[in-house]
């Protein structure tokens, strides 16, 4: 090929072609980059192919155009202090290669709709599809409504779209609560921070995230009791109230066996907090356990919660304590509580810690004479209970 009709700026560098060459639309006015080519047919269509894309990228950001991975990267930004920061990063990465590159314009429900298929193809809950589709148009609320580019224009230009959501009716799995036994064969297959964990939120009835974000500095000693407790911030807390935790002796004994692991977070693994508990070493756990697998079963770690309430209810505790002690919404609850009042839920919650007191078979339940739940034998007109 004669030099006339050769693209400048590629030189070749040992058997490997290289481009050195100016560009208006380059950072600093230069492209120097190795085009990884060794034909040099390859390595101009390389250099095409680049020029048009850092062209189209800068006419992009001349027009204040904006690409759906540049707003969630600024929205995890405005969100990093937040406790749930960490499962927004998660989200962020399901979705980048579905929407990341498409301009903030171009996102609504169609081009949502591979992303949504393929969770579902990987059998996720709607309820769980439709929390990462919150984060999308939490995305678009910002970029239309608070952010600005330098010119004054909004992220984006137009009112964002209605992002529909998956009806979750008719849908709903059904909790499991633990036995003594499965419990004992489902964590003895776990890892220490997920065992310790697992065992912390059984006793305690916490929720995931307030588990995963547990920090050393929320602990309050209480001399009376001779232990501690936890006074959750209304950041973490699914009713946007603070939320004391109060600890039975195997909750204690698990809190004092993570001690001096890390400086901030209670439960770590490998020196960073945990993320989220029902992952791979969760869901491996529970069918090498034999826990039940069907697709109308709840298999997640609020099966705990839902344990801990059970366990509550059947050693008799009374509903408005199950209620403060499971950290729900009500008026006629407040988180300040003297010495004495405090001393009665760990009273509560040191009930569940004896077998012999807070067994599952009292809660043995029944629909249409055939039993679904529970061991032992039952009345026919016994009728399904819920305390979670």
């Amino acid at each position: 090929m004669s030099n006339l009709n050769q693209m400048p700026g590629l030189r070749l560098k040992g058997n490997i072609w290289h481009i050195e060459k100016r560009c208006k639309y380059a950072e600093g006015g230069w492209i120097r980059k190795c085009t990884g080519k060794t034909s040099r047919i390859e390595a101009e269509e390389y250099l095409i192919q680049l020029l048009a894309t850092l062209q189209q990228e800068t006419m992009r950001r001349e027009e204040a155009v904006y690409i759906f991975k540049e707003a969630a990267f600024r929205y995890l930004e405005d969100v990093a202090h937040k406790p749930w920061a960490g499962t927004i990063a998660l989200y962020i990465d399901q979705l980048s290669p579905f929407i990341g590159h498409l301009a903030l314009e171009m996102i609504h429900d169609g081009t949502l709709k591979p992303f949504v298929d393929h969770e579902q193809g990987r059998g996720q809950a709607p309820a769980s599809i439709n929390l990462v589709l919150g984060v999308v148009s939490a995305v678009l609320n910002r970029a239309a409504r608070v952010w600005r580019h330098e010119n004054g224009s909004p992220w984006l230009r137009q009112a964002p779209p209605l992002i529909s959501r998956l009806s979750t009716k008719g849908k709903q799995k059904k909790a499991y609560p633990l036995s003594w036994e499965e419990q004992d064969r489902l964590f003895k297959l776990f890892p220490r921070h997920l065992a310790d964990a697992s065992l912390y939120a059984v006793n305690t009835g916490c929720r995931e995230q307030e588990i995963c974000q547990l920090r050393w500095q929320w602990e309050v000693k209480v001399l009376e009791l001779g232990r501690s407790v936890f006074v959750l911030p209304e950041s973490l807390t699914k009713t946007s109230t603070e939320r004391v935790v109060v600890l039975n002796r195997i909750a204690q004994s698990v809190i004092d066996s993570r001690r001096g692991i890390h400086p901030e977070f209670v439960f770590t693994f490998r020196e960073k907090p945990v993320q989220k508990l029902r992952a791979s070493a969760w869901r491996r756990g529970w069918v090498k356990a034999g826990l039940p697998t069907g697709k109308n079963v709840l298999k997640g770690i609020h099966n705990l919660r839902h344990t801990f309430g059970r366990r509550l209810r059947a050693a008799g505790v009374p509903l408005e304590t199950r209620k403060a002690l499971l950290g729900h919404a009500n008026g006629d609850i407040t988180t300040h509580y003297s010495a004495a009042e405090l001393h009665e839920l760990v009273v509560a919650v040191e009930k569940i810690s004896c077998r012999d007191i807070a067994q599952m078979p009292v809660l043995s339940l029944v629909a249409n004479g055939t039993k679904i739940g529970g061991v032992g034998k039952v009345s026919e007109k016994s009728k399904r209970v819920s305390s979670c």
